[in-house]
């Protein structure tokens, strides 16, 4: 499992009077393999998760992931460092569910049998095999979810990096993609604001104000993170 590393890390948006600091001298060391954040619309967290895999560059300070350093090595990193949004249309970018998965193996040097075989055998996993030829953007939001969650996994990153991607679905798909994420073997570095989504997790990161407030477990850092909305 990779090491993430971020060294005094800020970033802002913009520049003069339009400046806007977005995070403020953030360190880490990410070793485990479940890791939640949590924080106020507005508090730097989908910023910091942008930069694990290099989709943002910092302001200042790095982000190394297995010492690759983002701003360095980013197409090594984005190998590495999977990413899904909050909205799955973000991601489709193939007309169909089995040309959308496909995709991501373009570059991989692999055959044709063996492009199919991994496809064949993802959306299997995620239940969309019936749905192989179907109009991607005619799924169900969260049949959405899990191809967004299919087309990361069947690159084989070591690390999963999810914002917020229960957000838009209501509570039956919510716990289908919760479910898929508890049992990926991957690092997983998940922004949330449903927390009973963090039951298990290894470690939680609560962000205010564009810093990071508190660092601790589950049940200490949700208690600390209802303190401070209270």
């Amino acid at each position: 499992m990779p090491v993430i590393d971020v060294d005094r890390v800020s970033h802002a948006y913009g520049e003069g009077s339009n400046r806007r600091v977005v995070l403020s001298d953030v360190s880490l060391r990410l070793t485990e393999q479940r890791i939640g954040i949590v924080g106020a619309n507005g508090s730097g967290k989908s910023t910091f998760v942008r930069m694990l895999n290099g989709l943002v560059l910092p302001t200042s300070g790095s982000v190394r992931v297995d010492g690759l350093d983002t701003r360095k090595s980013g197409r090594e990193v984005r190998r590495l460092v999977g990413f899904c949004f909050t909205d799955p249309d973000a991601q489709i970018v193939m007309p169909t569910v089995r040309e959308d998965v496909a995709f991501g193996l373009r570059r991989r040097g692999l055959s044709k049998d063996q492009v199919a075989a991994r496809v064949a055998g993802m959306l299997a996993t995620y239940g969309l095999e019936g749905h192989a030829d179907h109009p991607a953007h005619l799924l169900s939001g969260g049949q959405k979810q899990l191809l967004a969650l299919s087309s990361v996994l069947v690159t084989e990153p070591a690390v999963l990096v999810m914002d917020e991607p229960t957000t838009l679905l209501d509570l039956r798909n919510a716990a289908k993609v919760s479910g898929a994420v508890r049992d990926l073997p991957q690092q997983v570095v998940l922004v949330t604001h449903h927390l009973d989504l963090l039951d298990g997790f290894d470690r939680v990161l609560v962000f205010d104000e564009t810093r990071v407030v508190y660092d601790g477990t589950p049940a200490s850092a949700v208690a600390h993170y209802r303190e401070l909305m209270a």
